[in-house]
């Protein structure tokens, strides 16, 4: 059974072992990815940020985090579900659950950096209202070829 709680140190090392195994299966680990792993606490949570933990019988096997981009603008960011739990929609309800959790904290928008690799991702953002929109030049990731929005 999939419950989803909000972070508690326990969980911190998950939260990195989650999100690097789907970096490394596909990309490089980045520099930022490590300021965001390595010490998520420090880098997310006291940056007045959010990250939740997907736990199937009490296991933790998926995980996302929201980062503060201002007052009523988050960023979603560092979603993963273990390979194990892949191809149950665990994916799409971790999603659900941030834009849920996003419109409850009455904030205007969602946003999210991507790859066109991560068809599955994508295809997902997509369904739930995500749009295309201009990237950055200066991306934070290197692997970022798409910036997508959600207006809440």
């Amino acid at each position: 059974m999939l419950t989803i709680v909000p972070y508690q140190s326990k969980y911190a090392k998950n939260f990195k072992e989650l999100n690097l195994a789907w970096i490394t299966e596909y990309f490089k680990v980045e520099e930022k990815d490590r300021e965001l792993l390595d010490n998520c606490e420090s880098s997310i949570i006291k940056k007045d940020g959010y990250i939740f933990i997907a736990l199937w019988d009490n296991k933790p096997i998926g995980c996302f985090a929201l980062l503060k981009i201002s007052e009523f603008n988050f960023e979603l960011g560092k979603m993963a579900v273990s390979k194990s739990h892949q191809g149950l929609k665990i994916g799409q309800e971790l999603l659900v659950y941030a834009i849920n959790f996003a419109r409850n904290e009455n904030w205007q928008k969602l946003i999210l950096y991507s790859s066109t690799k991560l068809g599955t991702a994508l295809h997902i953002y997509k369904k739930l209202g995500f749009t295309p929109v201009p990237l950055e030049n200066n991306s934070i990731y290197l692997r970022s070829d798409i910036k997508m929005e959600l207006t809440l």
